[in-house]
């Protein structure tokens, strides 16, 4: 930088624009060599000497890189000034969020661990609301099934083209599948009814009408998917009215309202005991992937509970019935009830949903109250005949 831009010096010892502290001009002439070390590389390797015990060097880029002392200190005490106030605040700035953060593991909430075994216990559904449906539900069953017998076999055909109803909707909105209803809905409560009037025959000779029934009804659409919707179709008629028509079966037996209560309450009970004892001392899951909520030790309180509710019902409600057979009937029910409960939970897992449908509140759907029924009832109606007949 030349000289003539910081303007001529005015006398000995003037430092012009220096003292300010504006860059390396400095005045020309005899006063340039008191007291002052000549420019160049020596004199500013001096002056970093002196100023490398500063711990604070000025941020200004203009700072001369040489100088008078006198100049220096004056640079040096306008840096004691700002740039140590500075650089006490700065370090305080990220310890000022700690104060903030100390009370946080103390402040953090502990009930959430209590939270699980709440969970655990209501099965995330309203247990008012479930006890009343149950109970209501109940309360139809028993009604029909010891005044009118005819009136029984309605209900189940109802209870058959609901669940139906259910099955058919999830199916077509969760895998696109097309199952025809009206041909399932028409055969099964046909299907019902023909077991009720004709026994095992009847039954079988409605399923086959119905599966052709259900083949012939999509005949009437496009052929892409054919394949898939038929056999959903006859997929469903087994899995629901042909299996609800052993319960209709049953109740041609002069005890039959017994024989079917009996197959109710056993189930129930076998329900009731795998939830009290898996909610209890429950530790080893079942079938993890399947139904997660299920444990070895609920299936073990299903098999106990069932054979002391069956050993009950064989001994008093069913005619010429022992307790022996009842041991034997709850053992069987239990494992039918709990492969019917794991099958649908398969069927629920891959559609990709919790309940088949919303009709029954805290329940679900039908589907969801007859997923233990339904494979137990060709059980109990079997063990029935063989050990006190038919009729």
């Amino acid at each position: 930088m030349n000289d003539s831009s910081w303007g001529a010096p005015t006398g000995p010892g003037y430092w012009g624009p220096a003292d300010q502290g504006h860059g390396p001009a400095y005045g020309q002439g005899p006063s340039y060599d008191q007291g002052r070390a000549p420019a160049g590389p020596a004199y500013e390797r001096h002056a970093v000497e002196e100023t490398r015990p500063m711990p604070i060097v000025p941020d200004t880029p203009d700072v001369p890189a040489g100088g008078g002392d006198a100049d220096q200190d004056g640079d040096r005490g306008a840096a004691r000034l700002s740039g140590p106030l500075f650089r006490d605040e700065t370090p305080q700035t990220p310890q000022a969020p700690k104060t903030p953060q100390e009370p946080m593991p103390s402040a953090a909430p502990q009930p959430a661990p209590a939270a699980a075994p709440k969970q655990k216990k209501s099965a995330g559904r309203d247990l008012g609301a479930a006890i009343g449906v149950g109970v209501g539900l109940g309360a139809v069953i028993i009604a029909s099934l010891f005044i009118v017998k005819a009136v029984f076999v309605g209900v189940i055909a109802v209870a058959v083209v609901v669940g139906l109803w259910e099955l058919t909707s999830r199916l077509e909105e969760r895998k696109g599948i097309k199952a025809p209803l009206v041909p399932l809905a028409v055969g099964g409560a046909a299907m019902v009814v023909a077991g009720y009037v004709r026994g095992p025959e009847g039954a079988w000779v409605a399923m086959a009408l119905t599966a052709l029934a259900v083949l012939v009804w999509r005949m009437t659409e496009p052929p892409e998917g054919y394949l898939k919707d038929v056999t959903a179709g006859v997929f469903a008629a087994f899995y629901v009215p042909f299996l609800a028509t052993f319960v209709a079966m049953m109740l041609t037996a002069d005890d039959g309202a017994w024989r079917v209560l009996t197959f109710l309450i056993l189930t129930v009970v076998s329900d009731t005991g795998a939830y009290a004892i898996g909610w209890r001392f429950g530790k080893h899951k079942l079938a993890p992937r399947i139904s997660p909520g299920k444990t070895r030790e609920g299936l073990l309180g299903a098999v106990l509970f069932a054979m002391v509710a069956g050993v009950l019902c064989m001994q008093f409600l069913v005619d010429d019935g022992t307790w022996w057979q009842g041991l034997v009937l709850g053992v069987l029910v239990a494992a039918s009830a709990t492969l019917g409960d794991l099958g649908e939970s398969m069927i629920k897992r891959d559609l990709g949903i919790k309940d088949m449908g919303t009709l029954l509140p805290g329940h679900g759907g039908i589907m969801d109250r007859l997923d233990s029924l339904l494979p137990t009832a060709p059980v109990v109606w079997l063990l029935l005949v063989l050990f006190v007949g038919s009729s």
